[in-house]
Formats: structure tokens, C-alpha cells, sequence
């Protein structure tokens, strides 16, 4: 099993966590969604596998390139 960095490909603010610590997910499931310029971003899961963190709290700003999530593939 391998640790998979999840990173944000935009700068925005935190609006909602939409996935829990131990999810199972697919690819292109959606882990939380970003709040940028009006617009509601999802940042979803690059491969299937395990939820094991979230880096980021509902609020926070999340820089393009930050990791906001790990995902056990």
C-alpha cells in the first residue's frame, strides 16, 4: 500500500468537507470542495483507496500545490 498526497490545483478558501477519515473512495470521488472566485471547486481522489487524512479544516485557505488530504492506495 502506498501513501497518495492529495493537492489542490487552485488557491480557495475551504467551504466544505465532504468525505470522513476511513471512506473508501474512487477516483474522481470528491474529498472536500474549495471555494474560489464564486465558483465551487471539488478536489477529488487522483486514484482509489482508503481516506487516512485531512490536512485542512472547513474555513481554511488552501494554496495551488497544498496537500489537503492522503489517501492509502
Amino acid at each position: 500500500m502506498a501513501i497518495v498526497d492529495v493537492k489542490t490545483d487552485i488557491t480557495g478558501n475551504v467551504w466544505k468537507i465532504v468525505a470522513e477519515i476511513g471512506a473508501d473512495l474512487s477516483e474522481d470521488d470528491p474529498i472536500l470542495i474549495l471555494e474560489s472566485m464564486k465558483m465551487e471547486i471539488p478536489v477529488a481522489a487522483p486514484e482509489d483507496g482508503k481516506l487516512v487524512e485531512i490536512l485542512v479544516a472547513e474555513g481554511d485557505v488552501a494554496t495551488e500545490g497544498t496537500v489537503v488530504a492522503r489517501i492509502e492506495a
